[in-house]
């Protein structure tokens, strides 16, 4: 039985890099989203990619693909939606496409304080800087997904600050005492790859070891949760 559903996020219009589709961006002799999806596939019991363009080459990688049901690149929360409507499992775990660095056991850090906290979400965080393109998720905060969407709303924290979260924030690098996800961030922003492909491979075994936990069990109810 499928526990935990992984879905990558390569829906967007890549607004920050031109145009391009990131996902499909070489990086190390493959597309950045082979990457994402090798990091995440052993922590989940199946993957499902929203896409929105190049549907054939994100199919070629094996993996349910799915489209917005929202026409203009509705931003990440279309794609949770998406995500939530076929899971298969009861949790899922969203990534961004452009993340090839993800943390093996991202999955089960969150997991771990979702199920201590009795939370309906689990949000990575660095500092004072929630990432919720990161986040593990039960798959009963559908129904309050699809009415906020179809509300009209698109902010993402807006969303999820109706439902009772925790919020996950993962050790400092002793490298150079930023936090890793912080790092993660950064090589989402244009001209980052080739940054990365400078990137030593001491620095991408540091980047593994490094372990999410819960600094912060710090439950919010904005409102009532509607799951």
């Amino acid at each position: 039985m499928i526990e935990v559903t992984g879905v990558v996020l390569a829906g967007g219009q890549g607004s920050r890099m031109g145009g391009v589709d990131k996902g499909l961006q070489p990086f190390r002799g493959k597309p950045m989203v082979a990457h994402v999806i090798e990091r995440l596939a052993p922590q989940v019991g199946e993957i499902i990619i929203n896409a929105n363009r190049n549907i054939d080459a994100y199919g070629a990688l094996g993996h349910r693909v799915v489209s917005d049901s929202i026409a203009g690149f509705a931003g990440p929360l279309a794609g949770f939606e998406r995500g939530l409507d076929y899971a298969a499992g009861e949790l899922v775990m969203t990534a961004p496409c452009d993340s090839p660095f993800l943390p093996l056991d991202v999955v089960a850090r969150l997991r771990a304080a979702l199920e201590r906290a009795d939370a309906q979400l689990a949000v990575a965080k660095t500092g004072d800087q929630a990432h919720p393109v990161f986040s593990l998720m039960r798959r009963t905060v559908h129904a309050s997904l699809r009415e906020f969407l179809g509300s009209g709303q698109r902010k993402i924290d807006r969303w999820y600050g109706a439902l009772r979260v925790v919020e996950v924030v993962r050790h400092q690098s002793r490298a150079n005492q930023q936090p890793v996800a912080g790092r993660l961030a950064e090589r989402r922003l244009p001209g980052s790859l080739g940054t990365e492909e400078r990137g030593s491979a001491q620095e991408d075994r540091q980047q593994t070891k490094e372990e999410f936990h819960e600094a912060s069990t710090r439950i919010r109810t904005v409102g009532s949760a509607s799951c």
